[in-house]
């Protein structure tokens, strides 16, 4: 790996194009690194887990919406929308934006955490849809889908957003340009404009994960990786982009980031060196915010221990800056200890949902978000009791550089009436790769048959999880067969509105 240094440099300097990040990463993007064969076995993993979420969200109604506006443009040799029949076929950016809504809807795919937040699975549904309309192969799917990975999980190391306000997708704009590139072949200059016209395009702001928390959240990803398909495609026309995007004068890091005066360092493999990034990844086995993962699977454990949860005086939930700031009270967020609050608000709720999991001793992707389930008097009660606080030594963990160290968890302290109290500690995730059941192709699997089950038929289950496992050896024009046919009774449309499209 290579540490880049990028910071802010004057127009009269006129930086040369091959010391720009932009370049950086379009060199890695058109290069022959060899593949890693466990890096392959993960996009595989991670295309059945996409799948598995967004059949689940099939009837959500943010993803109705995405769907029938994606409907409004279909195209004889476009690409496929997650649960029609695959004869439908829409233009590959409406697919990109119908798709990534699906899998992000439920908050249930994979993430890396760093100096930012990202879920690289974001990545996928535009690389597919893209991969779809040009008749593209699995292989070369793949390499679109590692590079996709690779830039996004390296931009979330070097780069923090949310400290400035600016929400993650900022770093999927590049990352899906980027992914583009390799599925496709292009040159380095094509490339190289593409990511800086999709940085360009898709810096917005953290509201959008931040109070009332709306559906937005699961149409940003979607919509960032939309515009990326976009960009490259108007680089494939000749256009160019605002340039040099990260390093100018009055650039992204010049006057939406640090400023003029910060050095930020990203790490990237140098040229011709496999792309493994993937492989630092992991996916939820449960539907919330990630930092909530390793709580939950915490609370499920308490719940066997505290026989009458009424006798708790108060809970202290110890952890990482980030998710006491994000996702615990130190947020001020009113709204996450309410109980009429949005689903997208809830699951941004450590303090829900830990009251939740603790007192059912279980986590589920519906009931567990339910109006009745959050209005339930106990629930309240219990919920209200909960407060977060950072401690240095989680956040020490939270940003540890050792993959095998970094820590998502924290420390529970159970202050009960009687004046005992109950305290325990979890470092990441049961399903983490260093959790107590980590997750792989079994586990992977079985996500996607519970998720789908009664959705999709059984033969089109098994059809589905046949040709994923094949991607490596699927030629051009195949990968149609990617996309999952849900059952026709379980089809919701939006009702007709006086709409645009």
């Amino acid at each position: 790996m290579r540490k880049i240094i990028v910071k802010v440099h004057p127009s009269k300097a006129n930086l040369k194009k091959k010391n720009q990040l932009a370049w950086k990463i379009a060199e890695i993007a058109s290069d022959k690194a060899k593949i890693d064969k466990n890096a392959v076995e993960m996009v595989i993993n991670r295309i059945i887990d996409n799948a598995s979420v967004a059949i689940a969200s099939y009837n959500r109604k943010p993803v109705i919406s995405a769907r029938e506006m994606a409907l409004a443009h279909p195209r004889k040799n476009g690409a496929n929308v997650f649960g029609l029949n695959p004869k439908i076929k829409v233009d590959c950016e409406w697919a990109a934006w119908a798709n990534g809504t699906a899998v992000r809807e439920l908050d249930y795919h994979d993430t890396f955490l760093a100096a930012d937040y990202s879920h690289p699975g974001d990545n996928i549904p535009a690389i597919i849809a893209v991969a779809q309309q040009k008749g593209c192969s699995g292989m070369d799917l793949i390499k679109g889908i590692l590079t996709g990975y690779e830039v996004q999980v390296n931009l979330v190391k070097g780069i923090c957003l949310h400290e400035h306000k600016i929400d993650h997708i900022a770093h999927l704009g590049p990352s899906v340009a980027a992914g583009l590139g390799s599925l496709l072949k292009l040159k380095t200059e094509t490339i190289y404009q593409s990511v800086q016209q999709a940085l360009h395009v898709t810096v917005s702001t953290r509201q959008s994960r931040k109070g009332e928390i709306s559906s937005w959240k699961a149409f940003a990803p979607a919509h960032a990786a939309k515009l990326a398909v976009e960009s490259v495609d108007r680089c494939m026309r000749g256009e160019g982009a605002p340039s040099p995007i990260y390093e100018g004068e009055d650039s992204v890091i010049a006057y939406v980031l640090s400023g003029p005066g910060k050095k930020y360092t990203i790490p990237l493999p140098r040229i011709n060196e496999p792309k493994k990034a993937i492989l630092e990844t992991y996916t939820k086995e449960h539907s919330a915010e990630y930092q909530s993962q390793a709580l939950i699977d915490l609370a499920r454990n308490l719940n066997k221990k505290i026989k009458n949860l009424s006798d708790i005086k108060k809970i202290i939930i110890e952890t990482s800056h980030h998710t006491h700031y994000v996702i615990g009270t130190g947020a001020n967020d009113p709204q996450k200890m309410d109980p009429y609050a949005s689903r997208e608000t809830l699951d941004h709720s450590i303090m829900y949902i830990f009251a939740v999991a603790l007192e059912d001793g279980a986590w589920h992707h519906v009931k567990s978000y339910t109006p009745q389930r959050a209005r339930k008097k106990s629930t309240v009660q219990l919920w209200k009791k909960i407060i977060t606080r950072e401690n240095k030594k989680w956040t020490k963990k939270y940003h540890d550089k050792d993959p095998k160290k970094k820590s998502f968890g924290g420390k529970v302290i159970i202050k009960m009436k009687n004046g005992s109290t109950i305290s325990q500690e979890i470092n990441v995730a049961d399903a983490h790769p260093a959790g107590k059941r980590p997750f792989g192709r079994k586990e992977y699997i079985n996500k996607f048959r519970i998720l789908t089950d009664g959705v999709i038929s059984k033969k089109e289950s098994e059809r589905f999880l046949r040709l994923v496992q094949n991607l490596k050896k699927l030629k051009s024009n195949k990968l149609t067969g990617l996309n999952i046919e849900v059952l026709k009774k379980y089809r919701k449309k939006q009702p007709d509105k006086n709409t645009i499209f």
